[in-house]
């Protein structure tokens, strides 16, 4: 039986192959005048999860910071460190982007 993901996951989009992912297509965040540049603060070092809940009530929305900072956050987890600075785009934006 085919997995599903909820439509927060970055692969709820992707196609499946059988009961298997296709290859993912990825998913583009791109720059909007409503994103807020954000220096990450000490408690959120290598926690996205942690940010993502505090700005949209939704830990499993941590990837929308990699893929708004593609050149910044190159691993998403390991990049998310205390001092580095990154767009954050407001829920309006994540929503009409991901299809929420």
């Amino acid at each position: 039986m085919p997995t599903t993901y909820s439509s927060s996951s970055p692969y709820a989009s992707t196609p499946m192959w059988g009961s298997f992912l296709d290859i993912w297509p990825g998913i583009v965040i791109s720059p909007d005048m409503t994103d807020a540049v954000y220096q990450i603060d000490a408690p959120y070092n290598h926690r996205p999860d942690m940010l993502a809940y505090d700005m949209y009530k939704d830990t499993g929305l941590w990837w929308i910071f990699a893929a708004r900072n593609p050149d910044v956050l190159i691993d998403p987890l390991l990049s998310f460190t205390t001092d580095t600075i990154i767009y954050v785009p407001t829920m309006a934006v994540v929503r009409r982007s991901i299809g929420i």
